[in-house]
């Protein structure tokens, strides 16, 4: 019995963080933990958004 509650919960976490990565990628962020993901330009760490 504990064995299938510790199975649905991290089945729950699982879900719930690909939920909130496909909702994050429709609203177009190019890169999920930065902080400026809406106005990044997709290279993330480098600290700027310069076209190259």
């Amino acid at each position: 019995m504990e064995n299938i509650i510790i199975i649905a919960i991290v089945l729950a976490i699982v879900i719930s963080i690909s939920v909130y990565l496909y909702r994050a990628k429709k609203r177009g962020q190019h890169c999920i933990g930065c902080p400026n993901s809406k106005s990044c330009c997709g290279k993330c760490g480098n600290g700027s958004c310069e076209k190259e």
